[in-house]
């Protein structure tokens, strides 16, 4: 068989097991098919098989290669399942791999967090700790070669690494063995050479937690995979004499159902109900708190926005039912649809939604996608539930509060997120703080006790100006604040590490500063949700 026909062969048998998965998945939730019905599926895929065959033989070009990838993994399995939902999902081979990577939460490398821009693939940020931060290997590097192989994503040089993703698959590798990094950096003459040995190189979930305030905890949860739980419960734990928790879900787009449930278990009472996933295809299942907090209680703010999503959500939804901490922010994504994932051959994995998932009084997470352009459902919010609350779904919570379903999480007081103007976007699309803070650092160090005043941002002006970037005195003066901070964040984590300008953002975000201004309000709902569980337990053991 020829190479051409191995390819169509596994196109085909592949597109066939998605479908079978798929159908496997139907039939349960209809009862047995009618010989019709299986019929009507057997004709389907002959008529798929004989379009593709039809394509493949007569095609103006020959269909190999990534061509030919593209036909199923991005043409016609996507097609077949976007018809479905918004959620269900194929994975080819490096998307699966990325995947488990990503639910892992660690891999085996140097520990850099690279992008490709304008034909150079650069050094976001190095991860602390890893192989290449105690190198010093700074953020924003240029990667000029690994192992002697040019990094040439305009395709000028044959054999060279010719994307980010070919970079980043040359850098991991087993534990132990070495690699070598060659780095172009502002104001260096000549590359840097760095030899790098592979180590496992953990990705934590929760990216950023101190003390925010005396006695007051803040978490930045970035997703949830397989450490999430114990990353969180450690963090807690390690807080001394904790008197509030601000927990900061921006932007979380969900991940493992089961690292949800075990961080609601750690701040539930013990058999308080988490989340109940119900489907036609199989059992509905709900989740308890099987553990508890064992009674250590402190008030809690949750931080959310409209990329909070799936997961996060299920958290939010849970501890706002049960009046254990209060909700601020904005509405969240309204992500319920339960994917179950499945292993394909060749490394593929199908995602394919089988349950809804309800919060503790019974809320629908998902919103409304009827009718909805995949772009507008996730890039414009479409089919979300008008600001009102008029035939929302209505539910109460443990102490009798009002809360919303059939649309994401409502946040119990509002905040809303800072809209960019023009200027800002210019900006953030070109990446110029990124871009400047080596340029501000190639010749000079900074203390802890930094800040851009007058003369930094007279350089900043000339950075502007040196590569064509329209600005005037009232851009600059007309978001300032905003202008110090994200100056100040990059040029922190070169000098000091990622951890340093995240938390110099945190401190001052103005959306997690009014956050705390609403601890003393979530003290006030713990207290009343504690003396009405308790007015209800002393009800039911008075009854004959």
């Amino acid at each position: 068989m020829t190479p051409r026909a191995r390819r169509a062969l596994f196109a085909l048998v592949l597109f066939f097991a998605v479908c079978a998965v798929a159908g496997s998945i139907l039939q349960r939730k209809v009862g047995a098919q009618s010989s019709a019905d299986e019929g009507q599926l057997r004709d389907g895929l002959k008529t798929f098989s004989s379009v593709y065959a039809l394509v493949e033989q007569n095609y103006a070009e020959p269909i190999t290669g990534d061509k030919a990838d593209l036909a199923i993994y991005d043409g016609a399995i996507p097609g077949m399942l976007r018809v479905l939902d918004p959620h269900s999902n194929f994975y080819d081979p490096k998307a699966y791999a990325r995947m488990r990577e990503e639910q892992r939460g660690h891999y085996y490398g140097v520990g850099m967090t690279i992008q490709q821009q304008n034909n150079k693939v650069y050094v976001v940020y190095p991860a602390e700790g890893a192989p290449a931060f105690r190198a010093g290997i700074h953020p924003g590097d240029v990667i000029y070669a690994v192992d002697g192989k040019i990094v040439s994503v305009d395709g000028k040089i044959p054999g060279g690494l010719a994307s980010s993703d070919q970079v980043a698959k040359a850098l991991k590798g087993p534990k132990g063995t070495h690699v070598q990094a060659t780095m172009l950096r502002e104001g260096q003459p000549k590359p840097l050479v760095f030899d790098l040995v592979r180590a496992e190189i953990a990705h934590p979930s929760v990216d950023l937690a101190y003390e925010i305030r005396p006695g007051v905890g803040y978490i930045h949860l970035t997703e949830f995979q397989e450490t999430t739980a114990q990353e969180v419960v450690d963090t807690i734990d390690g807080f001394s004499n904790l008197k509030g928790l601000v927990l900061d879900l921006r932007g979380n787009p969900g991940g493992l159902l089961s690292q949800a449930v075990e961080v609601c278990d750690h701040l539930l009472g013990k058999g308080q109900t988490i989340v109940s996933q119900r489907g036609r295809a199989f059992p509905d299942v709900i989740y308890t708190a099987s553990h508890g907090n064992g009674g250590k209680t402190f008030p809690i703010v949750v931080l959310v926005n409209r990329g909070t999503a799936s997961a996060a959500e299920i958290v939010s939804g849970a501890l706002q039912d049960h009046d254990r901490a209060l909700i601020v922010g904005e509405t969240t994504f309204g992500k319920g649809l339960v994917q179950t994932v499945y292993n394909l051959s060749e490394n593929t994995g199908l995602a394919l939604t089988t349950y809804h998932y309800y919060t503790p009084s019974g809320r629908l997470i998902q919103r409304n996608y009827a009718g909805v352009s995949l772009y507008d459902y996730y890039y414009n919010h479409g089919g979300a539930q008008p600001a009102n609350t008029t035939n929302r779904e209505v539910r109460l919570t443990d102490a009798g509060r009002t809360v919303y379903g059939g649309g994401g999480i409502t946040p119990d007081e509002k905040i809303e997120s800072p809209k960019n103007n023009d200027f800002q976007d210019s900006l953030l699309y070109k990446d110029v703080f990124f871009h400047f803070a080596p340029v501000y650092l190639a010749n000079r160090t900074v203390d802890k006790n930094f800040q851009v005043d007058g003369a930094v941002l007279a350089e900043f002006k000339k950075y502007l100006t040196s590569q064509n970037i329209p600005w005037t005195e009232a851009n600059l003066n007309g978001v300032m604040d905003w202008l110090k901070i994200n100056i100040k964040e990059k040029i922190f984590i070169i000098q000091f590490g990622e951890l340093q300008g995240l938390r110099a953002q945190a401190d001052w975000d103005p959306e997690i500063q009014k956050a705390l201004t609403f601890l003393p309000e979530a003290q006030a709902l713990e207290n009343n949700a504690h003396k009405v569980l308790t007015q209800k337990a002393m009800a039911r053991n008075a009854a004959p």
